[in-house]
């Protein structure tokens, strides 16, 4: 770099899921594209979301199923989980993924630039190189794609302590005795039941009323229970107060919702109260980039910001924060910008997946949205107990619940709490996408025994 600034017709911003793909199309369109990256290419997918989480918990799952030998005929005399080759195994995945993607920009005409990104003015980014110094970079276009960072709630005495976040928990290589975990999201969830299933003491404290906000009450209420018969401590409409270290333990403070107080003692705390919009840094306002009360950059459906010229991708802009959007996100600006295309976020699917176990995977509106929207539904439920595969792989809580719109019998949302939860999901969503009814999925003939199967009697509980 020079100390003059170095134009180019795009720059992005963050590496993430949509800055690494967006970067290489344009490029090779001829646009002279730079990215920038603070941190490790990837972004949080690849470094500590999606594929390290997932990586452990499938660590989990082989602990568990350990345990559970006996009830299959098979004797294994003990488990000891090594949390150390746990997290070696981890490292191994992240840095493959970490290394493709760089060598994707690498291969690419992009120029990657290590560094951190703050604007001067509406076309005009200084960067704080890795390496030391700085350097200016103009550009005609701007895609923010910074993604998020931990929320840290004000709790009194939590700044005098080492809490965890589910960026740091991932560096343990011992496992805790007794793991405090604030909040009731997936993330909560997820790291609860991995680290109960690693041998962990487990308390799980949610302010909200129920676990899982956005979903229907039986549902969060359903994962409440699976997890409390796996020996995690459960407790909702809980507001911590203070903690402290006494004795070498963590004193949590907590107020419950009849008012009254009570303390938990943990050997570790992790925060998992939520995220919020990576800005802090950016010093949007001297590009006259408007962000709501939140801090997340606000985008219209076609991803622009109010300032011509300079675009929101992913997580940094709220609203559905998840790779699979992400990634989306590129691919409507790839189309606009390279393909004369004309799709934008409006009714876009928005499909997830909690990966406990038994998985939640979830598309459409909930119940409690069709309530609220006056929107005419039958509700079709069939408990995961109910289904053959699931007896015979011994893996048998949960259900499915499926919303349709009794007129013309199409699938308006699913909530699938069973094993594979998130691929029976996406079955459904695709039958939305072709505009399926749901009576074509209960005629349907599927192979037997599969999930796949159950939805022949899911459906027929509507006739």
């Amino acid at each position: 770099m020079t100390d003059s600034p170095q134009h180019y017709d795009a720059l992005i911003i963050g590496t993430g899921q949509a800055g690494v793909p967006l970067a290489k199309d344009l490029a090779k369109a001829g646009w002279k594209t730079a990215i920038v990256e603070a941190a490790q290419v990837g972004g949080s997918c690849v470094n500590y979301g999606c594929t390290p989480t997932k990586t452990l918990l499938a660590s989990a799952q082989v602990a568990q199923s350990a345990r559970e030998a006996a009830n299959y005929g098979i004797t294994v005399s003990k488990v000891d989980v090594d949390l150390e080759k746990v997290k070696d195994r981890r490292d191994k995945l992240v840095m493959q993924s970490r290394e493709s993607n760089v060598e994707a920009l690498e291969d690419s005409e992009a120029h990657l630039i290590r560094g951190k990104a703050s604007f001067e003015d509406k076309t005009t980014v200084r960067i704080a190189l890795n390496e030391g110094g700085t350097a200016k970079v103009t550009a005609d276009k701007i895609f923010i794609n910074t993604g998020t960072t931990p929320v840290i709630p004000a709790i009194d005495g939590l700044d005098s302590i080492d809490y965890l976040t589910y960026k740091t928990i991932q560096d343990l290589t011992e496992t805790p005795e007794h793991l405090l975990i604030l909040g009731g999201g997936y993330i909560g969830l997820e790291f609860g039941q991995m680290f109960r299933r690693f041998g962990s003491k487990v308390t799980l404290l949610q302010h909200g009323k129920q676990l899982l906000s956005r979903e229907d009450e039986d549902v969060a209420q359903c994962m409440k229970e699976i997890l409390e018969d796996e020996g995690i401590q459960v407790l909702v409409d809980v507001e911590p107060q203070s903690v402290k270290k006494e004795n070498g333990k963590l004193q949590l403070q907590v107020k419950k919702g009849d008012g009254t107080t009570e303390v938990f003692a943990g050997s570790h705390l992790l925060i998992a109260t939520g995220v919020k919009a990576n800005t802090a840094d950016l010093e949007l306002e001297k590009a006259g980039i408007a962000t709501d009360k939140k801090g997340n950059i606000e985008a219209s459906p076609d991803l622009k910001t109010s300032t011509e010229g300079i675009y929101a991708m992913g997580d940094v802009k709220g609203g559905p924060q998840f790779t699979h959007i992400s990634y989306d996100d590129y691919r409507i600006l790839r189309d606009q910008l390279l393909h004369h295309g004309k799709r934008t976020t409006n009714d876009r699917p928005v499909p997830y997946c909690v990966f406990t176990e038994p998985q939640v995977g979830r598309i459409g509106i909930t119940e409690k949205q069709a309530k609220e929207q006056q929107i005419n539904y039958k509700v079709a439920k069939l408990p995961v107990s109910s289904v053959a595969r699931a007896s015979e792989t011994g893996h048998s809580k949960g259900f499915y619940k499926v919303l349709v719109n009794p007129d013309n019998k199409y699938i308006l949302g699913a909530a699938i709490i069973a094993p594979e939860g998130g691929e029976i999901m996406s079955m459904l969503q695709l039958a939305m996408m072709g505009n399926l009814t749901y009576t074509q999925l209960r005629d349907g003939v599927f192979a037997h025994p599969t999930y796949a199967e159950s939805l022949n009697n899911l459906f027929m509980s509507l006739d």
